[in-house]
């Protein structure tokens, strides 16, 4: 059975998309810690990160790479990446933009509007 995430990269289900190539998808994570938190993944289905074939691992990473240094420039803040790996069974980096908003562990609550406004910001197209 897919993965949320699974679905999410195929259209299945909506996104806030911000960046997608061949072998990777990254979208606003809909229960964000800080304005711009963002979720990176593989398109291939793998439940734990280290598992990834070597060349979609540093396909992953490359993603994450370029889209923290885009993020870092749209919000003028340091950006960091998580790993955690725990609450969906798909290879995954949260990439978050420090802020004042942020607080370990709490979320925010955006509107769809506010959503739609902050990937307009982070979209990024090759």
């Amino acid at each position: 059975m897919s993965s949320i995430f699974t679905k999410i990269a195929n259209g299945e289900i909506p996104s806030y998309k911000i960046y997608e190539d061949d072998k990777t998808y990254a979208f606003l994570d809909i229960h964000p810690e800080t304005k711009g938190h963002t979720l990176v993944i593989p398109k291939n289905e793998v439940d734990k990160i280290y598992d990834l074939p070597d060349e979609d691992y540093g396909a992953l990473m490359a993603t994450a790479k370029k889209l923290a240094k885009h993020m870092e420039k749209v919000f003028n803040s340091r950006t960091i990446w998580k790993v955690v790996g725990t609450d969906v069974p798909h290879a995954h980096i949260h990439l978050m933009p420090l802020d004042e908003t942020w607080k370990y562990g709490k979320t925010l609550e955006l509107t769809p509007e506010e959503f739609e406004e902050i990937r307009k910001k982070l979209e990024l197209k090759d």
